[in-house]
């Protein structure tokens, strides 16, 4: 099987920053705009952190705090784990399993060029799978 690097995972796809004082709701709305689970946040152009949907989930809604006035700066992760585009997709993957997250923003020299998830990783396998329902759509149209 063919090992994918990161770039070609996000080769294509735009990306979605904005400044950390956005509040919870703003990015959530960027969020479901752009249907993306993660905003990465940006200062300089440089990626500072990264706010996503269980950030949304636990640290504002179940903290009680108010997502109309809250800033992503206050519930976002600051300390990043990141990927750069010449890395094998496995590396991203490994990092997600091994810290208990969905999102790696990719970078390059400090700059957000990407993101990959863990529905990443279901690309090939997702695709062979859609073709072996479709192979056997075919065969119960035969018998």
């Amino acid at each position: 099987m063919h090992t994918r690097k990161i770039s070609e995972v996000i080769a294509g796809r735009p990306i979605l920053t904005g400044p950390a004082d956005l509040t919870v709701s703003e990015a959530a709305r960027l969020m479901a705009a752009a249907k993306v689970g993660s905003i990465m946040l940006t200062e300089g152009g440089r990626l500072i952190g990264i706010f996503t949907e269980r950030d949304a989930l636990v640290r504002v809604l179940a903290a009680g705090l108010d997502p109309q006035v809250t800033p992503v700066a206050h519930a976002m992760t600051t300390h990043v784990m990141t990927a750069t585009p010449e890395m094998p997709l496995g590396h991203a993957l490994h990092l997600m399993f091994e810290g208990g997250f969905r999102h790696v923003p990719v970078v390059s020299d400090g700059r957000p060029v990407g993101m990959v998830s863990a529905r990443d990783a279901l690309g090939p396998e997702l695709v062979e799978f859609e073709g072996e329902l479709l192979q056997r759509e075919a065969i119960a149209e035969v018998l």
